[in-house]
């Protein structure tokens, strides 16, 4: 059964830097696209960004794009947001999520971002 573990959220002041882990097992994860999703209170599901099966090619939401960064290390079956000059607004529940073209689909359990002064 595939699984995902995120990891790395916490508090951080506005300016701030961190960097969320997603871990990855019981899946082929060469085969399968990973993106990030956040949810921040009171909103709905937010993309975040996505990076392809074999790294090759990337894509941000506007607000993420210049800040954060996706990445992925096949040999470990990890995946990365690093979110640099984090505002307030970033605030949210972020989520790992990978799926692949047979519709398999898993997520992670979330990890909470906190932006506050």
């Amino acid at each position: 059964q595939g699984q995902l573990v995120e990891s790395g959220g916490g508090l951080v002041q506005p300016g701030g830097s961190l960097r969320l882990s997603c871990a990855a097992s019981g899946f082929p994860f060469t085969e399968y696209v990973m993106n990030w999703y956040r949810r921040a209170p009171g909103k709905e599901h937010e993309f975040v960004a996505h990076i392809s099966s074999t790294g090759g090619s990337t894509l941000y939401a506007d607000f993420a794009r210049g800040r954060f960064t996706i990445s992925r290390d096949d040999a470990e079956n990890m995946g990365y947001l690093q979110m640099n000059n984090l505002k307030l607004e970033d605030t949210a529940v972020y989520f790992c999520n990978m799926n692949s073209e047979d519709a398999s689909d898993y997520w992670g359990q979330g990890t909470q971002v906190t932006v506050s002064s």
